[in-house]
């Protein structure tokens, strides 16, 4: 009801179709009028009837879908695993987005008192290298370690730390960075005193960087592998499916152990996924890059990957604190420095003599 003495804000309803449908009677005639009217009204039933039929047909899926049992935990991770199979490995390099599969529980292992980044960061201190070279930059937190001329090669880096170094960077692939005539020019003729291999998780990538960063060191080189002790053996795929990954790297350990004895390795039990050191390097052996073409063939095999138990567990590895802490370290760079060819054997045998660590029946809540 209208206010008294004040105009009524909402006229009556009837009242304005009236006044709308006498002037479209003016305007377009009293046919069409009738035609619009018409259409209007059928397509206002078509919309009532859609919408009833799919507010019936969604609750029913509703009904339908809580009625369903619910996958279990493994079920999901086998359904993620087969849709992911169905992958090239062209999608490995950036699957952040994807829901990866719970990872399998880690086989018990030594508690790691290191992470990669903070063994990277004493052999920096403890060698003081010349020359660094890293091989799969990312975010720049390895990078950001060195205080010595460097270079850095990702086909995908953004980096986003402060760095203290001299460096160059390659965006490019590492085979096509060691196809370049000028690859190591930054070096101005010195060796690779110290090399970090991190790029592609996948163990014929790794060993074909190794073979083509041996070339440019010296008897007192250090080369670091990083993720070679998966802690599962999904960890371990050589197609991404969980969100910590190792990848079948630590295959390179099994062919080096085979092909080359002269090499010193060192397993390290780091946070999280292990580091290898190798050291002893001979830059004139042509044996893996011999073999590499054959020993491809046998590293490329499909999923599902079987890690080895003594990689698992870790019984392979030593303690980073206590290898870092040996005396050798500042001998072997006084002995580079001081321009010897000659005397770095003994010394990475002797550091070679720190004892593996005892495997252990439980892993510790931290380390899961």
């Amino acid at each position: 009801m209208p206010v008294r003495g004040r105009a009524d804000p909402y006229p009556d309803a009837m009242g304005l179709r009236s006044s709308i449908a006498n002037g479209l009677d003016r305007t377009v005639g009293p046919a069409t009028r009738r035609r619009l009217l018409h259409r209007e009204a059928a397509v206002r039933r078509s919309v009532i009837n859609f919408l009833d039929v799919e507010a019936k047909a969604k609750k029913r899926r509703a009904e339908q879908k809580a009625a369903e049992p619910k996958p279990t935990p493994e079920q999901l991770r086998a359904q993620l695993i087969e849709r992911l199979g169905q992958r090239s490995l062209e999608g490995t390099l950036n699957q952040e987005g994807l829901k990866w599969a719970r990872n399998d529980p880690y086989a018990p292992h030594p508690p790691a008192t290191l992470s990669r980044h903070e063994v990277l960061e004493q052999l920096h201190r403890l060698l003081a290298p010349r020359t660094y070279l890293e091989i799969g930059v990312r975010w720049g937190d390895s990078l950001g370690l060195s205080r010595t001329r460097s270079i850095g090669v990702d086909p995908e880096f953004k980096i986003r730390n402060e760095l203290h170094c001299d460096l160059r960077t390659f965006k490019t692939t590492s085979d096509d960075f060691f196809e370049r005539p000028d690859a190591l020019e930054h070096f101005e003729g010195l060796p690779i005193d110290l090399a970090f291999i991190d790029g592609m998780h996948l163990s014929d990538f790794a060993l074909r960087d190794f073979v083509n960063v041996e070339r440019h060191c010296s008897p007192a080189s250090v080369v670091v592998f990083d993720d070679m002790l998966p802690r599962n053996h999904l960890e371990g795929y050589r197609l991404r499916r969980t969100v910590s990954w190792a990848g079948d790297v630590y295959k390179v350990q099994q062919v080096l152990r085979r092909l080359r004895p002269d090499l010193v390795l060192l397993p390290l039990n780091t946070k999280p996924t292990g580091t290898l050191i190798v050291a002893n390097l001979d830059p004139t052996s042509t044996v893996l890059a011999d073999a590499l073409p054959e020993v491809t063939r046998q590293l490329t095999s499909d999923d599902p990957q079987t890690v080895p138990d003594d990689v698992l567990n870790r019984s392979i590895a030593v303690d980073p604190e206590q290898l870092l802490a040996s005396d050798v370290w500042p001998r072997l760079a006084e002995l580079r420095d001081a321009g010897a060819s000659e005397g770095y054997r003994d010394l990475w045998v002797e550091l070679a003599q720190v004892p593996p660590l005892d495997p252990v029946e439980a892993a510790p809540a931290s380390q899961h």
